[in-house]
């Protein structure tokens, strides 16, 4: 089947975040007085529901009111910083490789998202950008995908997604669609590859992977 569409992640995958996610991280652990994390820890450990990283780290239970509390915090951090993050290297011309309709699916806030899109001059690109429409992140990303597609009125089994995070596989499974995961984002490549879906190393790898998913 020839997929047709082409649903990118944003964090870790077209964004180059990574950094500042690990910073913003850690000072939402620091409020607690938990750990330093590395990044090649945060790779290693991180997972959604974001809750339960944050209580594998901190090796104790987290509360809804903490963890909104601790979300918080790491957004907070992460939008000072924000401005000093680019696109992922070969992000333009991914994008520009494949033949069919993209759209952009992010577990960030919505109305912060859709600004931050045309500041890189992204907007054109896509048929559709969603990001959270919640007050508190971390959840998994299957249901948004369904909804998503949904919006746009496309099967799943016409789609292929490419992110960063095992979530991302599980999400795309969940509807129906392909997935290829890329190792340049915030999972350790050795998780990824346990996955059993197609894994790149670049974006435009990523494209050449989904045109023939």
């Amino acid at each position: 089947m020839t997929r047709k569409h082409l649903v990118w992640d944003w964090n870790g995958t077209l964004l180059d975040d990574l950094a500042l996610v690990v910073s913003a991280t850690n000072v939402a652990f620091a409020s607690v007085e938990g750990p330093v994390v590395t990044p090649d820890e945060h790779r290693r450990d991180f997972r959604r529901p974001v809750v339960d990283y944050y209580v594998g780290v901190l090796g104790r239970p987290v509360d809804e009111v903490e963890f909104a509390r601790l979300d918080r915090i790491f957004h907070d951090s992460y939008r000072v910083g924000l401005a000093t993050c680019g696109l992922t290297a070969d992000a333009w011309t991914a994008m520009r490789s494949w033949a069919g309709t993209q759209s952009l699916l992010s577990m960030w806030f919505h109305e912060e998202l859709v600004p931050t899109i045309e500041t890189y001059g992204l907007t054109p690109m896509f048929s559709r950008v969603d990001g959270l429409r919640s007050t508190v992140g971390g959840d998994l990303k299957a249901g948004h995908l369904q909804r998503h597609l949904g919006e746009l009125g496309i099967a799943g089994e016409s789609v292929v997604l490419i992110g960063d995070s095992v979530d991302d596989a599980h999400a795309a499974a969940s509807v129906g669609a392909a997935c290829v995961l890329y190792t340049g984002g915030f999972t350790d490549p050795e998780r990824l590859r346990a996955v059993g879906v197609p894994v790149a190393e670049t974006l435009v790898e990523a494209v050449t992977l989904a045109s023939a998913a």
